[in-house]
């Protein structure tokens, strides 16, 4: 059995594909659906159950010997999110349980950690730590990519400790993913699904101005990883137990805005037609102008399948989801 937090979620329902895809139905949800259409992420795949969170470790305690993969994508990923104590309880008190408890029945754990712990990348994005205390040098930029961080480093120290472990973990730093399914983040979603609709009806593609004399307007840049790849990697992972650490997920090439914006057009078959509006005050000195995977560290691991370029991954993401009546996976 496979137990997927955040099941219900943008990552999660894509694992929940993948899986179901190689016939793999013994997976069970761990998430809350709340109002909405969050549900229609999970509507073409069968899970053995869904549980709420309250419900979940009782669950496995219930199915403990059973259960051999706990794949933690839930939190609150909101890079927005104010509330400290609600962050410290659902992405690091939450995490920290479910590794004790995988460490102590034998169960893997693949968990969800973020690009948003490089912060501003001064300290660049390579994934070589060997210590907790070569994670100190990064500064996340906000609380949720401050709560990543923290359990990064909690692990670290429980492994320098010689404390009991999962039998294989890996924690995955995402870096800008995009794919089906994401649409209940709103304006955490990524900037394809946000400015489709607008681009579909024949309007501009409106981009964050550059409040950074070395960035054009436009130039921006990111590592934008389809989910596509994210899922794919997960499943090596569970292919291949014997890897285990901490992990850069990205493509390894970072891409800007304006071409998001152009690849999207082209895929439209339409001319380009990009305006600029100011990035909002509040976001502004928290603003990420340049992030980029390195990817080393898990070629060396083995994993050899070639990222989807970005115009690869759009193209698919409109053509198959977005232009579609149905925009589900």
């Amino acid at each position: 059995m496979i137990i997927i937090t955040g099941g219900a979620g943008f990552i999660g329902s894509n694992m929940l594909a993948a899986l179901t895809a190689r016939g793999m139905y013994d997976v069970v949800v761990a998430d809350r659906l709340r109002d909405g259409e969050k549900w229609r992420n999970l509507a073409k795949h069968e899970a053995r159950g869904i549980v709420t969170p309250e419900q979940m470790f009782p669950f496995l305690e219930m199915y403990r010997g059973y259960i051999k993969i706990v794949i933690h994508m839930g939190a609150i990923s909101a890079t927005t999110e104010a509330n400290g104590d609600a962050i410290l309880e659902n992405n690091f008190q939450l995490s920290l349980r479910l590794w004790e408890w995988c460490a102590a029945k034998r169960v893997r754990l693949i968990y969800a950690s973020s690009a948003a712990t490089y912060g501003d990348g001064s300290a660049g994005f390579n994934d070589d730590f060997t210590s907790a205390e070569a994670l100190a040098r990064l500064r996340p930029l906000n609380l949720y990519g401050w709560s990543k961080h923290m359990f990064d480093r909690w692990v670290w120290r429980c492994l320098a400790a010689g404390r009991p472990s999962p039998p294989q973990w890996a924690g995955l730093k995402f870096f800008n993913v995009y794919g089906p399914n994401e649409y209940h983040k709103g304006t955490q979603a990524s900037v394809i699904a946000q400015k489709f609709p607008a681009l579909a009806r024949g309007e501009p593609c409106l981009l964050f101005r550059s409040h950074n004399p070395d960035y054009p307007d436009g130039g921006q840049m990111r590592d934008f990883v389809s989910v596509e790849d994210c899922t794919n990697v997960m499943l090596w992972l569970i292919d291949t137990p014997s890897v285990s650490g901490l992990f850069n997920l990205g493509t390894g090439t970072a891409r800007t805005f304006r071409d998001v914006a152009e690849a999207m057009f082209r895929t439209l078959g339409r001319e380009p037609r990009i305006q600029f509006i100011d990035t909002p005050v509040a976001i502004r000195d928290k603003y990420q102008y340049f992030t980029q995977a390195g990817m080393e560290k898990l070629r060396a691991a083995g994993y050899d399948k070639p990222f989807l370029s970005l115009e690869e991954g759009i193209g698919r993401y409109i053509t198959d989801f977005l232009a579609t009546g149905d925009r589900y996976r």
